[in-house]
């Protein structure tokens, strides 16, 4: 239910009271009423718990909903904390230009529960940590990735075979999973065995499914998300020397893992290496993989796209063979409709929400949201509001013409990787992998999907949307 708002303070006159004194009083209640007003509030009927059964159960449609009936700002409060919405430009520019609203605080919380990182140490090294990964895989290292994940996606794809039929997603994890980690960690981390490999496909799995429950609800709930959580600490914990003591056969360069101890070590929190390698692993895999499979399905569904992209690799690389390809910064530009079906992907499927806290009341619209609030932005509903994205729902990569591509720069009010001073440290490095990985797989192979493009599941608001139900491809080397 929603709660009504108590009437403007009001007062009764006692006798020989001047009115037009009465009159002032009453004007300036009204004024100090109006600027403390609170958006609409959803409560639900359960103290604490809130809106929270009925919100858990589809997210995603819950927020429209709430949008259409209350307004374009609106308080939900689930399991004690209160989340209020802001879906048009007056709210959206609160979230992203306020100094009144704060990324960090707004994080602190989840990544304790999900990585058990103190939020004193969380807050003293994120800047620091962020800025090292940054730099690790920002625009001007790109180059030093290329050749690495060139390799290393050859290698995996030698694995598959002349031919066969498998799920897609399913064949995706088996392709990136092992090139993100022997990148980003070290060369070799990634398991060869194949029980080892189904052991940390299931816990990964079950970690990042249960990522968003754990952020919120106390581990003691949640006995199997807890128990591959551990498993994939103590995965670090046994590994973390062997990352440290690493060196490349090439150029002798940190990988990015090693960045991260070497600043670790130097600001004595050495005993977090573990903790924060979960977090690099989560933050690289999460939301790569399903971007990569909803690319892949939306190119395959639509036949003269695929056919385009077809023709563009034939037209750089040649007709296919079984030889291995190099693939250069040069190559990459010269296929611009990948990189666009790549962020036209992620525009449909972008993370359910994006949060700030709020430190001191900022005013939208009508409305004072109180500090306290943690303030939300569902890039999802935002990349479908046809005042910015034309025929939202259509999949049309040309779009993507319109973005300044070369100086790095995306449509407006395009937020899946966040905004402003904290947006996804890896996301060049991301398009590059699926990009890449993109060229390969269809350089190689003949595929054709032989199921439906699936619905997406609405049940997350953390990350990219995944597919609800089967999505099998056929797929058969080149000649």
């Amino acid at each position: 239910m929603v709660t009504g708002l108590p009437s403007p303070p009001s007062a009764l006159a006692p006798a020989g009271t001047n009115p037009c004194i009465l009159s002032r009083i009453a004007r300036t209640l009204k004024i100090r009423w109006k600027n403390l007003r609170r958006p609409p509030c959803i409560r639900g009927w359960i103290p604490w718990i809130g809106a929270g059964f009925e919100f858990g159960k589809t997210p995603l449609e819950f927020i429209e909903k709430a949008r259409i009936k209350y307004g374009p700002v609106f308080t939900v409060i689930v399991m004690g904390t209160r989340m209020t919405f802001v879906t048009e430009e007056e709210g959206i520019n609160v979230f992203l230009k306020s100094k009144e609203v704060n990324f960090e605080l707004a994080v602190q919380n989840p990544i304790y529960h999900t990585a058990s990182i103190a939020k004193n140490i969380f807050l003293k090294l994120h800047e620091k940590l962020y800025i090292t990964v940054k730099g690790k895989m920002g625009i001007l290292n790109l180059y030093k990735f290329t050749g690495q994940l060139t390799e290393e996606l050859q290698e995996q794809l030698q694995n598959l075979g002349a031919h066969g039929t498998t799920d897609l997603n399913k064949f995706m994890r088996h392709l990136l999973y092992p090139v993100t980690v022997n990148i980003l960690f070290k060369k070799g981390l990634f398991p060869t065995d194949e029980r080892k490999i189904r052991e940390f496909h299931q816990h990964f799995q079950a970690y990042d499914e249960g990522f968003e429950y754990g952020s919120q609800l106390p581990e003691c709930l949640l006995r199997n998300w807890s128990k591959s959580k551990k498993w994939l600490l103590a995965l670090f914990e046994k590994n973390i020397p062997d990352i440290k003591t690493y060196k490349s056969a090439k150029d002798n360069s940190l990988t990015v893992m090693q960045a991260v101890l070497d600043l670790l070590e130097m600001e004595a929190n050495e005993q977090k290496s573990p903790n924060y390698g979960l977090l690099l692993l989560w933050a690289s895999l999460s939301n790569t993989v399903p971007v990569a499979f909803w690319t892949f399905a939306f190119v395959l569904s639509h036949p003269n796209i695929h056919r385009t992209i077809m023709e563009g690799i034939s037209s750089v690389f040649g007709t296919a063979g079984k030889d291995k390809i190099k693939v250069s910064e040069d190559d990459l530009k010269k296929l611009p409709l990948i990189k666009w079906c790549i962020l036209e992907t992620i525009r449909l499927r972008a993370p359910g929400v994006i949060t700030r806290k709020v430190l001191k009341p900022v005013k939208i619209l009508n409305y004072t949201v109180p500090s306290g609030d943690l303030l939300m932005l569902s890039p999802f509903w935002l990349h479908r509001n046809p005042k910015y994205f034309p025929e939202p729902d259509l999949f049309k990569p040309e779009r993507w013409k319109e973005a300044n591509l070369e100086k790095h720069a995306f449509l407006d009010c395009f937020m899946a990787f966040g905004s402003g001073k904290y947006q996804c440290p890896g996301r060049w490095l991301a398009l590059l992998e699926i990009q890449i990985c993109i060229i390969l797989i269809f350089y190689y192979y003949d595929c054709s999907l032989l199921d439906p493009l699936p619905k997406q599941s609405s049940l997350h608001l953390v990350g990219v949307q995944q597919p609800e139900g089967r999505c099998r491809i056929q797929f058969k080397q080149r000649k």
